[in-house]
């Protein structure tokens, strides 16, 4: 799939998706929005507002409020590509929500997914 492709899907298509992959491995939808929180700067508030509206992959990390820092230190492979040597900036953020839910259903603790001080 081009990321062109992937750049024009609709955030409110792709995020049943992402909550579904987690809940199947007995994680909750909270914890989903609480990574994309996290990695975005949405409130939860806007958060359920862009998922009842039109809006784009692309756009929705090019309007994120505020991307978080610590992003950088997300590292490992989603479709066998590392995220950190992805080089087009829009589809290295777009991997990097993907890993954390790749994190999620495999069974990490939110301390660790969310890269805070002092998880190991």
């Amino acid at each position: 799939m081009s990321n062109d492709k992937v750049y024009q899907m609709s955030f409110s298509k792709i995020y049943p998706l992402l909550v579904n992959k987690a809940v199947k491995k007995g994680r909750l939808k909270e914890e989903v929005d609480e990574i994309i929180r996290w990695l975005t700067g949405y409130s939860q508030e806007e958060l359920e507002k862009i998922c009842e509206e039109p809006m784009n992959y692309a756009d929705f990390f090019r309007n994120a409020p505020k991307l978080n820092p610590d992003r950088t230190l997300i590292k490992g492979t989603v479709c066998g590509v590392r995220v950190e040597e992805i080089e087009e900036p829009l589809m290295r953020e777009i991997r990097y929500l993907d890993k954390l839910i790749d994190e999620l259903a495999r069974g990490k603790t939110m301390d660790k997914i969310l890269r805070k001080q002092g998880a190991v």
